[in-house]
């Protein structure tokens, strides 16, 4: 990427749909996923001449992302207000009558079972699963060393198989 600060500015924009796909991932509310979005463009574009060229724009900003939420939530308990409880059966981008009865059923289990996940399993599932970044690049987004990313993510996974297969079983 050329260092035109106008393609810098264009790289960040093309890259909205997948910081609002992660907000929604580790905050699991609309608005909070917007405000948090807005947040780190907010940084990002501040401090766009701290991005090195060579390296990947998108784990640049989800390291942006989380440490703003990380921000927020410590914030939020020092204020003793968090609030809002999650909405339950949100449709992320689609209208219910827009997906087929079975797979917004699949869909909304899918969604409820992320919502029980901490806060740790969350972020690697968006990062690896979701957004589909390298096992080394979602470790260093997080801070985290390699194994605990691998160890989060399995056990990510065993609680929503285990959670999943549940809700399969409670709907035949």
């Amino acid at each position: 990427m050329s260092d035109s600060r106008d393609e810098r500015h264009q790289a960040v924009a093309a890259l909205l749909p997948r910081l609002r796909r992660f907000a929604r991932t580790i905050t699991r509310h609309r608005e909070d996923a917007d405000d948090l979005v807005q947040l780190a463009v907010e940084r990002a574009l501040l401090r766009l001449d701290q991005w090195q060229p060579g390296t990947r724009l998108d784990s640049w900003m989800f390291m942006i992302m989380k440490n703003a939420w990380i921000d927020e939530v410590r914030s939020r308990v020092r204020r003793d207000a968090i609030f809002l409880p999650e909405e339950m059966g949100e449709n992320v981008g689609q209208a219910v009558g827009d997906w087929p009865a079975d797979r917004q059923h699949e869909r909304m289990d899918v969604h409820k079972a992320m919502a029980q996940l901490n806060d740790d399993q969350r972020m690697v599932v968006g990062l690896v699963l979701v957004e589909g970044l390298p096992y080394k690049e979602a470790a260093e987004v997080l801070g985290i060393p390699i194994g605990t990313l691998t160890s989060r993510l399995a056990r990510a996974r065993d609680t929503l198989q285990a959670i999943l297969s549940g809700a399969q079983k409670a709907a035949t």
